[in-house]
């Protein structure tokens, strides 16, 4: 059939079952908005109040449900506002389509009224980009463009097409096309490399699972559990690994890292064998990389060819989707004489008893609020965070029962993203309760997200984590800079409970331990848009700790600081 540009832009998005897209319209992308409102009922626009609000949310939604998310905006500053979020999905490896249109074809390249080269700019940030010229041209690259996204280690891709192909008047042969699956990455999987790591795994003693943001991608949760009861090995996770192994069982250790605990920390050190499975050894994680479990040998299970030995070197490696290769491991290790690990796992359940994650119990604290949390959702909610010391403490004490329910910044670290992907994934999952953790410097950056919330009766919950500084960079300042606390302090007089109301949503302010469980309550229970902002000190610090260029097993607490 003989459809315009812009109706085979809104066919191939049906086509690829996108039942929802954030964005906000501008000049350039009228004629596709013309389009997309003609076809309401089968596609959800969630307006946002900012471009990088709708990337924010469309990585959300993703990051939920493991679909790729679509945003859309104008050219120009449309376009570049949603540079910040195509980067987060990109560290993050998020499969995401950003869809832009810029100007007429004629026009490109002439300093045209809001011409940008998107695609240029955006090169070093997604898996791929495309510039669509020709009407022929839209449906092959969207189609491409999908299957880039979701293939192999995702990625985001974004698609800038010229105003001139989306021309009402303009028509060409629209025929609608099954979308391709994502195929699981399997051919790159050899036989002598799962040899290897399963003589590594016979050898060990000693052995430590180490979890990544992979593991979430390859949805591998239930072939993870069967390799650790084989292999008898504790588990410890990166920020972005959080759920893909049960965090409530006996011989999950917690986080690796800076902000690791005690137990991952010393024992991924001591460790004779580190199983990697999905995790790239960002800086965060590894702290010194030349004295990084030093007295291991290191097989890294990997999508990607490219991240092996590149931070860390891997003695043995597997390439290939990280549920596959475990259940071709879990097949050769049935049956297999496993050396017995009973004395290295009492090891490790000693130290867990020896340093507990802990903090101050006067007063309300960030660890306070959410414990809280955990309990009135039983442990059953998504958390989206944004970036800094809340964000360590949801990590640290919520304990994750399953992929996908934590939902945050890790590779870029970007303030301002939390609020924006709670709405993504509430939009995505309206059964699960939504909770976005923030500090109130995070929370000035996008809090015009709160509107968003309002319009469509988004019921996100925004907790607000509220110290009157930046916490994060203050705990450096206190720790490192000689307490000269530049820049850092916000105590000015910004009411967040009115603000909330402004918006269109319920403030609610916590001032006291004894008011958080009735707030949290209460925000449940009007199931709308609620932030609660909750004061607490502004020297409160998330521990443990290990110094910059320093060693994981340096990690220090507060009371090592004491001492």
């Amino acid at each position: 059939m003989l459809l315009s540009g812009s109706e085979i832009i809104i066919e191939c998005l049906k086509e690829q079952g996108v039942d929802t897209v954030f964005g906000y319209p501008g000049g350039t992308i009228l004629n596709v908005y013309d389009e997309l409102y003609k076809h309401s009922s089968e596609i959800r626009h969630v307006l946002t109040s900012h471009e990088q609000g709708a990337s924010h949310a469309a990585d959300g939604y993703a990051r939920a449900t493991g679909k790729v998310g679509v945003c859309m905006a104008t050219s120009g500053p449309g376009a570049t506002n949603l540079v910040t979020g195509i980067a987060t999905a990109y560290m993050d490896s998020i499969p995401l389509v950003a869809i832009t249109a810029n100007v007429g074809k004629s026009l490109l390249g002439k300093d045209s009224f809001q011409e940008v080269d998107i695609a240029g700019v955006t090169m070093p940030i997604t898996k791929h980009n495309f510039i669509v010229k020709e009407i022929a041209d839209i449906a092959p690259t969207l189609r491409r463009a999908f299957k880039i996204a979701k293939s192999g280690r995702p990625g985001p891709v974004l698609v800038d097409f010229t105003k001139d192909t989306t021309d009402p008047k303009n028509k060409y042969e629209y025929t609608p096309v099954k979308p391709e699956e994502a195929v699981k990455v399997t051919d790159t999987i050899r036989e002598e490399d799962l040899d290897a790591a399963v003589e590594l795994i016979k050898e060990s003693k000693q052995p430590y699972v180490f979890v990544g943001g992979g593991a979430i991608a390859s949805n591998c949760e239930e072939e993870l559990a069967k390799f650790v009861d084989l292999i008898d090995a504790p588990v410890c996770d990166s920020l972005m690994g959080k759920g893909a192994y049960d965090g409530t069982k006996p011989n999950y250790t917690g986080m690796l890292g800076m902000h690791g605990t005690k137990t991952s920390n010393f024992g991924v050190s001591e460790c004779d064998l580190l199983i990697v499975v999905g995790a790239r050894f960002s800086d965060r994680v590894t702290g010194n990389a030349s004295k990084f479990a030093r007295d291991a040998k290191i097989l890294h299970i990997d999508i990607d060819a490219a991240e092996i030995s590149k931070n860390i070197k891997a003695d043995t490696s597997v390439i290939g989707d990280a549920g596959e290769v475990l259940k071709r491991l879990n097949e050769k290790l049935a049956g297999a004489e496993l050396p017995d690990k009973s004395e290295w796992n009492q090891k490790i359940k000693e130290s867990m008893e020896k340093y507990p994650l802990t903090y101050h119990q006067e007063g309300l604290t960030g660890p306070y609020i959410i414990e809280e949390i955990y309990k009135a959702t039983k442990g059953d909610a998504i958390i989206t965070t944004e970036v800094g010391q809340h964000q360590m403490w949801a990590a640290q004490f919520y304990k994750y029962k399953e992929g996908r329910q934590l939902i945050t910044s890790g590779g870029l670290g970007t303030m301002g993203y939390g609020l924006g992907a709670s709405i993504g994934a509430k939009t995505a999952r309206p059964d699960k309760l939504v909770f976005n953790i923030a500090g109130d410097g995070c929370f000035r950056m996008n809090m015009n997200e709160i509107a968003t919330a309002a319009r469509y009766q988004i019921p996100v919950i925004q907790v607000v984590i509220n110290n009157h500084v930046l916490g994060m960079v203050r705990q450096w300042q206190t720790l490192f800079y000689g307490q000269r606390y530049s820049n850092t302090t916000l105590n000015d007089n910004v009411d967040f409970v009115k603000l909330a109301e402004a918006l269109g949503a319920t403030g609610i302010r916590v001032t006291k331990k004894e008011e958080v469980a009735d707030a949290i309550k209460k925000a449940i229970e009007l199931n709308a848009p609620v932030v609660i902002d909750c004061q607490i000190d502004s020297d409160e610090k998330v521990f443990p700790m290990v110094a910059p260029g320093a060693a994981i097993a340096d990690a220090f607490s507060e009371e090592d600081l004491q001492k």
